[in-house]
């Protein structure tokens, strides 16, 4: 089986890198996710794939702590989403040289299981490895579908419904090759067979947690599920290609109105709190560059609870395509409350022109106006940048005034960015 990938192996001899970098492994000491990971990575680089063969899905959890850990493509998801996200990866690509590895641990498997079911149903080219140490370890030890009963008793757990056998399962459902290994030994060498079999792959790994479980790898053993080993002889899953209009294809662009004075490209940081507008005046400001014949990005970023804490967005203005959108060192940064001084304040730059509200209490020589008082808490930030874009000359305020014209709060948006005139 490890055939098919002999000729792989000899024309990327010379270029194959060590997938694995040198980024120190985030796990408790004596985790069983450390060489787990080394495992899988051990296996590419044996069967002759590089870094960018290779695209690494995780989610959430320990185990989903592994995305710095690889020089490769990389994708991370929701808690149980996983192999979800890597069944559209592969069937993307649809490349039997390049391989899509999905890592879970026991609790993202049992949230995520019917994923799981339907990515073994449609025997998707992928590999789903799950690393199980029998518990949900980041959130303090609570257990999982995969728990064993007789772990369950040894940590005096009121769960007596049976465990799922996730191999079975997935074997039942179609997959090529469900396998579980509890002989770190083996690991490499089961990996490889798994990377290696055409359609979708199941590699269940015991993985010892020190924190929850046990201290020693011998203790731990005496709680896992027998080693198995499964396969089914198919086809591997395919999605016929259709031949569809793109989405975007009829979506009518915005028209140049207005010229632009920048000569290659700017970077503006919004930060205020939830509900102040920060993401609206954002996606303003984006649409402004755009009718200036700029190309525009803008991305946004809040804590979970949307409704409360601090609101950022980042917006990239430019005169050529925007292919990166990470914002280093931003030109301007625009902040009308206490929560976003608290978050953005670090990422102040020598470049930075900033511009902050009166009440905020910030350190520093910068520029202080009272966009609250001026345009109350929902309108702070379209004011500020509206008094940006002013002084900058980056392109003309009717710019953003023509974005909102016709917006349903149009008047209340008016105001907010003419009370920059007094400023």
């Amino acid at each position: 089986m490890l055939g098919v990938f002999a000729s792989l192996r000899e024309t990327k001899k010379m270029e194959v890198t060590n997938i694995l970098t040198k980024t120190k492994m985030p796990f408790c000491p004596g985790c069983g996710h450390g060489p787990n990971t080394r495992s899988i990575t051990q296996a590419f680089q044996n069967l002759g794939f590089g870094s960018k063969d290779v695209t690494m899905v995780s989610d959430i959890g320990c185990t989903g702590l592994v995305d710095p850990l690889f020089g490769s493509h990389t994708i991370h998801g929701l808690h149980g989403r996983s192999p979800a996200l890597g069944v559209g990866v592969a069937l993307g690509l649809n490349r039997s040289d390049k391989k899509v590895v999905v890592m879970q641990g026991d609790g993202g498997a049992t949230i995520g299981l019917q994923h799981i079911l339907e990515a073994a149903r449609r025997n998707i080219d992928m590999t789903l490895v799950v690393y199980n140490n029998l518990l949900f370890g980041m959130t303090g030890g609570q257990m999982s579908g995969l728990s064993t009963n007789d772990f369950k008793d040894f940590k005096m757990a009121a769960d007596d419904a049976d465990p799922y056998d996730i191999v079975n399962l997935a074997h039942q459902a179609g997959a090529a090759f469900a396998v579980r290994v509890n002989d770190l030994k083996k690991y490499t060498e089961v990996l490889e067979e798994a990377f290696s079999t055409p359609g979708f792959s199941l590699v269940e790994l015991a993985s010892l947690c020190t924190s929850y479980g046990m201290k020693k790898v011998a203790e731990f053993k005496e709680f896992v599920v027998a080693e198995e080993r499964l396969t089914n002889k198919r086809p591997v899953g395919i999605t016929p290609e259709r031949n569809t209009k793109p989405l975007i294809e009829n979506l009518q662009g915005l028209e140049t109105k207005f010229t632009s004075n920048i000569e290659d490209r700017v970077g503006v940081i919004i930060a205020g709190s939830a509900g102040g507008g920060v993401q609206s005046a954002a996606v303003m400001l984006a649409q402004a560059g755009m009718l200036a014949g700029l190309h525009a990005t803008m991305k946004g970023e809040y804590p979970i609870t949307v409704g409360t804490g601090f609101s950022v967005a980042e917006v990239i203005l430019s005169k050529e395509p925007i292919n990166y959108t990470g914002l280093e060192n931003p030109d301007a940064m625009l902040i009308v409350t206490d929560d976003g001084w608290i978050k953005v304040k670090d990422r102040i730059a020598s470049n930075s022109k900033v511009y902050v509200d009166a009440k905020i209490e910030a350190e520093g020589n910068h520029i202080v106006k009272p966009f609250i008082k001026a345009a109350r808490k929902k309108g702070a930030a379209l004011s500020a940048v509206a008094l940006w874009l002013k002084e900058s000359n980056v392109f003309p305020v009717a710019a953003l005034e023509k974005v909102v014209e016709n917006h349903k709060y149009a008047e209340s948006l008016q105001s907010a960015i003419r009370s920059a005139e007094g400023l």
